[in-house]
């Protein structure tokens, strides 16, 4: 039996506005993306009652995705579990700083950085690699406890980005091409031959989006 886990990024914040890197920090939602949180709750909750079954509903434990994940799991009648495993990257010395001002600061190591090297990491952080393996084994071990279930993991953009790039096997070093849009609904089907992407970047219940490009619709 298939295993379905619908990933969802956070709301959207106000360091998401100014493109300031979170990280580890715990950084609560916008006015926004308390509204985003709410939207997306009615949206799972129609879905729910359209005869679609959830059966878990994990989070991260920051802020921004606990504040997400609570009104969805209220609407649905589920208790919600923390996993820490589903933070965002341990980004170190960068986080609190916008990309100028890594720049800046740290010349050298924001040299490295752009180069998408998944072995290099900031000062106090995570490399790609690392992060990588931590959310897809999170995500493994929450398939095998789920076994044919459908479940909800609320958490972060580089959280999808790993489980993205590990469903189609894209290589870390590559440019991200793919949307990792505030409060949307992205689809994963697992099963005995791997992972499926179902659909990514769903935010039809959002009158508009946060901070990035237009949807991208996965026809696989």
């Amino acid at each position: 039996m298939p295993t379905d886990i619908i990933l969802i990024r956070h709301g959207e914040t106000e360091w998401n506005k100014l493109g300031r890197l979170q990280g580890h920090l715990d950084i609560d939602l916008s006015e926004l993306g308390r509204g985003q949180a709410a939207l997306l709750a009615a949206r799972l909750a129609t879905e729910q009652a359209l005869g679609m079954r959830f059966d878990a509903c994990y989070s991260s434990d920051l802020s921004r995705a606990r504040h997400t994940a609570e009104p969805v799991a209220h609407a649905l009648g589920l208790p919600l579990h923390i996993l820490p495993q589903l933070r965002e990257r341990n980004y170190g010395v960068f986080q609190h700083h916008d990309k100028a001002q890594i720049s800046a600061l740290f010349p050298d190591a924001y040299r490295s950085w752009q180069t998408h090297d998944p072995l290099f990491a900031p000062d106090g952080g995570e490399s790609m690699q690392t992060f990588y393996q931590r959310v897809n084994q999170a995500l493994d071990l929450l398939v095998r406890q789920h076994a044919g279930q459908r479940i909800l993991c609320v958490a972060h953009g580089g959280v999808l980005d790993c489980a993205y790039r590990h469903a189609l096997q894209l290589p870390l070093q590559r440019p991200r091409a793919h949307a990792l849009l505030n409060a949307s609904i992205n689809r994963l089907r697992y099963d005995a031959g791997g992972v499926q992407v179902l659909e990514w970047a769903d935010i039809a219940h959002l009158e508009s989006s946060a901070d990035d490009t237009l949807a991208v619709p996965h026809a696989s």
